[in-house]
């Protein structure tokens, strides 16, 4: 039985970069004191979340790119930890990314993924920012495991998951940055919730596969001044291999959500719900098109 021990860190913005990567550091070293092999970071956790607004002079945000990479290879080589990380990457001139790189324990970089489904909603404007991904879905392989690595939009597509389980995924990450409108009642704000929760319970399922998904804390305000600001509702979550929910974070506070994973258990369940020896691959070419009209 192989079992890894994961810690998702989520935890809120401090005011500027500086105090939250320090912030971070301590958290990684305390995960890693308690054992956990393989460290996941929220998304864009280096700063807050700035696509709540278009202001072309937060791109120079991305000028951190390297100096964040060097940062955090240092932490993980320093913890012996395999290190998910989830940053604002400059490829050139007016190219940017929202790319999540992993980091091996002795620092060296296992491979990295850029965002494929990106969102443009209110207060959350990242076609402004981010380029589409072209990496593909591609599992990242390290020395804990084949990690299938997505990040926030991406969480709500199936398909995404699917193509991930059937490259060799032996878990599904998501570093997810995702909250509430105070203005939204209490009923929706619930709907809103769950729902994000069960489409990622449905990708352990339908994959028999680990999900693990860390998302940020806090109030947020929109600097535009157009929006009130998001409030990130946590609640960082495990499942295991059937769906079953291994682990639950808080809604309001920062916090390492440790868990340990039976990394076989895929095996176990596959064999008595073989959803992908049934899959009708033979008619499935209209997954394809846009809409079927």
């Amino acid at each position: 039985m192989r079992k890894l021990k994961i810690a998702a860190l989520q935890h809120s913005f401090k005011g500027n970069r500086i105090a939250t990567i320090e912030h971070t550091r301590k958290m990684i070293e305390d995960a890693s004191a308690q054992g956990s092999q393989l460290i996941l970071l929220q998304e864009l956790h280096s700063r807050e979340y700035f696509c709540q607004t278009e202001d072309v002079g937060l791109f120079d945000y991305a000028r951190d790119y390297v100096d964040d990479m060097e940062f955090f290879a240092k932490i993980a080589r320093e913890c012996g930890v395999v290190l998910v990380t989830s940053l604002f990457e400059k490829r050139s001139s007016g190219l940017y990314h929202n790319t999540a790189v992993v980091f091996e324990k002795d620092g060296s970089i296992a491979g990295k993924y850029r965002k494929m489904h990106i969102p443009d909603d209110p207060g959350f404007y990242e076609k402004f920012y981010f380029t589409p991904g072209d990496l593909g879905f591609e599992p990242i392989n390290t020395s804990v495991g084949r990690l299938g690595v997505l990040i926030c939009w991406d969480q709500w597509y199936p398909e995404a998951a699917r193509i991930m389980a059937l490259k060799g995924a032996e878990i599904l990450i998501y570093p997810t940055a995702i909250g509430w409108f105070d203005g939204d009642d209490e009923r929706e704000k619930e709907r809103q919730r769950d729902a994000w929760i069960a489409v990622q319970r449905g990708h352990s399922v339908a994959n028999s596969l680990p999900v693990v998904s860390v998302n940020r804390t806090g109030f947020e305000k929109d600097s535009s001044g157009t929006l009130a600001g998001i409030r990130f509702w946590g609640s960082s979550f495990a499942f295991g291999a059937q769906g079953e929910l291994l682990a639950l974070g808080s809604v309001e506070n920062d916090e390492i959500l440790s868990v340990e994973i039976d990394m076989d258990r895929c095996e176990e369940v596959r064999r008595i719900w073989p959803f992908l020896r049934d899959r009708r691959i033979d008619a499935y070419a209209d997954i394809l098109k846009r809409f079927c009209d």
